[in-house]
């Protein structure tokens, strides 16, 4: 189907009144003040319809649909429709009956709400049938359409501002670098308390921990390494004379025999 074959409907009011006028003397303009506003020639339903570019106002019957006349519109605003001077609800359309033969006759609206659709709906049709030739034109010569000219122009130069790209090292908006943990679980210190902490006696002594004799680090292990605690150094020729009774009283005490203890002296 071609687009001329197509009709659509613009508008549709379901009342609107038709007088006869008077020939128009002057050129100041059609005034609906002069009709018989009270005497209405015919009253029916008032249909605008758009095939291609032309709009049709068509007066029919409410009951029967009936047509009782039709004016083609080719341009709005233009003599096909023209505003009366003193009322914004009536309006002059000219009419054919398809023969070649035409005629004007008012048309009136009883509320001023239909009026202003009335004219919206050929204000709009005809802005699209504007707007279509506008584009066919363009799709017929498309380089005489406006360019759109991106390049310098001789001594332009533009700036860029870059200080908000770079951010010094240590601000509060850089992140800080996280210690890598494990498994992705952080281990956490033991409680207080919670671990008993062991002393690590001097050479030659031992302690006792839990019950349990340790013995000295100088003693090896075994299976294992033997750690070398470093030796006393030797007293000095003055401090032997200072302790000499002193360590021979203990020595002497010490290597006597203690009645009872079943130690025997050789």
């Amino acid at each position: 189907m071609e687009e001329g074959e197509y009709e659509s409907v613009l508008c549709v009011k379901p009342e609107v009144h038709v007088y006869r006028i008077p020939p128009r003397a002057t050129n100041r303009g059609y005034r609906a003040a002069e009709w018989q506003l009270d005497q209405p020639s015919w009253s029916g339903r008032l249909r605008i319809t758009a095939k291609g570019q032309v709009a049709y106002i068509k007066l029919e019957d409410r009951m029967s649909g009936e047509l009782f006349a039709q004016a083609p519109v080719d341009q709005f605003p233009g003599t096909a429709v023209e505003s009366v001077t003193d009322s914004s609800r009536y309006f002059v359309i000219r009419i054919e009956d398809g023969n070649g033969r035409r005629a004007f006759i008012g048309i009136g609206f009883g509320d001023r709400g239909d009026a202003f659709d009335f004219n919206v709906a050929l204000q709009d049709h005809f802005k699209w049938v504007k707007q279509q030739c506008e584009f066919a034109k363009q799709a017929q010569n498309p380089d005489q359409g406006p360019k759109l000219d991106l390049g310098f122009k001789e001594g332009q130069t533009i700036k860029l501002n870059i200080a908000n790209m770079k951010k010094k090292e240590g601000t509060a908006g850089s992140p800080r670098a996280r210690p890598a943990s494990t498994g992705g679980l952080s281990l956490l210190p033991p409680p207080p308390g919670g671990k008993t902490s062991t002393l690590i006696p001097p050479p030659g002594e031992q302690s006792s921990v839990g019950g349990s004799i340790v013995p000295p680090a100088g003693t090896p292990s075994s299976g294992g390494a033997t750690v070398s605690w470093p030796q006393p150094k030797p007293a000095t020729t003055a401090t032997a004379d200072i302790w000499g009774d002193f360590t021979k009283s203990t020595g002497s005490t010490s290597s006597q025999t203690q009645p009872g203890t079943g130690w025997v002296q050789f």
